[in-house]
């Protein structure tokens, strides 16, 4: 079972946060559903993310995440398989509120997610799917 989709033409969501119990194969499982392409993980629920490189990790893909700013302290970003920058005018925008980044490889972020998530802690994430799980 996949994400919903909505006929209205909305992105279709998961309703509320979840642990993530797999990813690779360019998607994730969750919740007893599977889910392709990138994710955000965010205090309203799990949502389908446009991006697939770390260079569509921009300021207006990431919105979604900063509208929900005042409800998350982390945002993790898993970038795919490996590392890049994140562009300065994002850790400022959620700087200024008061969101710290933390932006690695998809394995990593999902591991972290899933730790920080079961300590309740106030995370979102955004996850680029990746073929190969490490």
């Amino acid at each position: 079972m996949a994400l919903p989709s909505d006929p209205t033409g909305a992105v279709a969501h998961f309703p509320r946060q979840v642990g993530i119990d797999a990813y690779g194969n360019g998607g994730f499982r969750f919740a007893e559903m599977s889910h392709r392409g990138s994710l955000l993980c965010l205090p309203t629920g799990m949502w389908n993310w446009a991006a697939t490189t770390a260079g569509e990790v921009t300021l207006a893909s990431l919105m979604p995440v900063l509208e929900a700013a005042e409800s998350i302290d982390v945002l993790l970003i898993g970038l795919g398989a490996d590392i890049s920058a994140i562009d300065p005018t994002i850790r400022e925008a959620f700087r200024a509120r008061k969101v710290i980044i933390e932006a690695v490889n998809t394995g990593s972020a999902v591991r972290t997610y899933n730790v920080l998530l079961a300590e309740e802690r106030a995370i979102a994430a955004a996850f680029i799917a990746v073929e190969k799980a490490r």
